[in-house]
């Protein structure tokens, strides 16, 4: 319970932050974005691994270091902190109306090449960095992890919503920021982009195929 408890705070904090700097339009909100994942990162690594992630979840669950038994609890965790998150962002600034995102056309086949890009590097960087046989114990995986949602989120943010994260995604649809007719684009690419980096880790490193107990992630 304590992992699943972990999972929920690092998310809500996660979702709180990209609400309240994107319903304010904070110039430097990938940046404010990157560092709380990151430090929650740090917080939560030891207890549950912080995936903080739908997708990351799979690439783990993929990857074997993760069962399925636990993985549904962590996915019920992350979605069950990003609304309220959503929620209490919403109450803070009280933005008013704000233009759903919602892509169509061309638009939206972008949105899902970039979504899913930028979520398989998320968590191939997660893969390699907390859960690699090669860095046992480093004390780097929170600055990789957080710098690569800072550094996705400035190359796309503005053409989907960067988002690289199934729970930041249903947690954006509650602020409005995001079409609800259109979470589909999120989630399948999302979900695609972990699941691609989980297959592609264990190609890369078959050394890793053996199961472990959680560390880091």
């Amino acid at each position: 319970m304590r992992r699943y408890i972990t999972e929920f705070i690092g998310t809500f904090f996660l979702v709180l932050t990209i609400g309240t700097t994107v319903l304010t339009k904070t110039p430097l909100a990938p940046v404010a974005i990157g560092a709380i994942l990151m430090v929650m990162v740090y917080a939560g690594g030891h207890v549950s691994g912080a995936h903080y992630n739908p997708a990351v979840t799979l690439a783990v669950l993929l990857r074997g270091r993760i069962s399925l038994a636990d993985a549904v609890p962590y996915w019920i965790a992350q979605l069950a902190g990003s609304v309220p998150a959503a929620l209490t962002a919403t109450y803070i600034v009280n933005p008013g109306g704000v233009p759903a995102l919602s892509p169509s056309g061309r638009g939206l086949m972008v949105a899902l090449l970039a979504e899913a890009l930028f979520t398989f590097a998320l968590a191939y960087v997660v893969l390699n960095a907390a859960t690699s046989r090669d860095h046992p114990g480093n004390s780097f995986y929170g600055l990789a992890i957080g710098f690569t949602v800072a550094a996705g989120a400035f190359a796309v943010g503005g053409i989907s919503g960067g988002a690289f994260n199934p729970a930041v995604a249903v947690g954006a649809a509650w602020m409005g920021l995001f079409a609800w007719s259109k979470i589909w684009i999120w989630l399948l690419a999302d979900l695609a982009g972990g699941a691609l980096a989980g297959l592609a880790f264990l190609a890369l490193n078959p050394q890793e195929r053996t199961p472990l107990e959680p560390s880091a992630t």
